[in-house]
């Protein structure tokens, strides 16, 4: 039998995340599954999943915070040995005029969406680099390619995850570990329920393929990355956006 691989998915009891853990889980994966606040939430996605895949662990964690991460990665490597798979996928914005940001607005955003990269890369590698294999899945976006009005902050901070998922590929090459990020386009989740149904519109017609992406796609994506069917692909930030940008 082959050796059963853990993943862990950060910020996953919602959208994006949780079609990743999901995808996961229904391919016989150990699955972690993480989120900071809305744990009760995670705890019934956990039963969930737990009815076709036993080994499905939820783990409260922020994981902008560097000692809370390490604790947690103890406790995978008490479960599992440690991760395989990586998914950075936590992540928050503010939509709003730059000049009207405030200092906290910056601090947090970068916190969540670039910090705890840092934070669960650094620490995962450590069995990574040992085992001479793995690989980490960046979930990016669009405006991390080209920048988004009124979300100057969020578009910075995903363009950083970008160039960290090129730079860290070109290093841990040699270690056979492979770095690649989805940059998405308008997806389909409760990220976007403040759009009006006109607004929805509007954006509609203006991507090529005439609708939203779905969390699913964004989750076929991530398991063809994880797999060995990529196993010469590191280093790339693939755009999922239904040829909008």
């Amino acid at each position: 039998m082959p050796e059963r691989k853990t993943v862990l998915v950060t910020g996953s009891s919602r959208g994006i995340g949780l079609a990743i853990a999901e995808k996961f889980a229904l391919e016989n994966f150990n699955v972690i599954i993480n989120c900071r606040n809305s744990f009760e939430r995670l705890i019934e996605i956990q039963n969930n999943m737990r009815k076709f895949n036993k080994n499905v662990i939820a783990i409260k964690c922020d994981v902008s915070d560097y000692d809370g991460v390490y604790k947690m990665f103890d406790e995978i490597k008490r479960l599992f040995g440690g991760v395989d798979i990586l998914v950075n996928n936590a992540g928050i914005s503010y939509i709003g005029i730059f000049n009207e940001m405030k200092p906290d607005m910056w601090n947090e955003i970068i916190d969540v969406n670039l910090k705890s990269v840092y934070n669960c890369t650094h620490i995962a590698l450590t069995y990574m680099i040992n085992k001479k294999k793995g690989s980490i899945i960046n979930i990016s976006s669009v405006w991390g390619n080209v920048g988004a009005s009124c979300e100057v902050i969020y578009s910075s901070s995903k363009g950083a995850v970008n160039s960290f998922t090129k730079a860290l590929a070109k290093e841990l090459g040699p270690c056979g570990i492979r770095v690649n990020a989805v940059s998405c386009g308008a997806i389909e989740t409760e990220m976007n329920g403040f759009l009006s149904k006109e607004e929805k519109d509007n954006l509609i017609n203006e991507i090529p393929f005439m609708r939203f992406g779905k969390t699913e796609e964004v989750a076929e994506t991530v398991y063809f990355l994880a797999s060995d069917k990529a196993s010469y692909l590191s280093g790339q930030v693939i755009s999922l956006d239904g040829a909008w940008i």
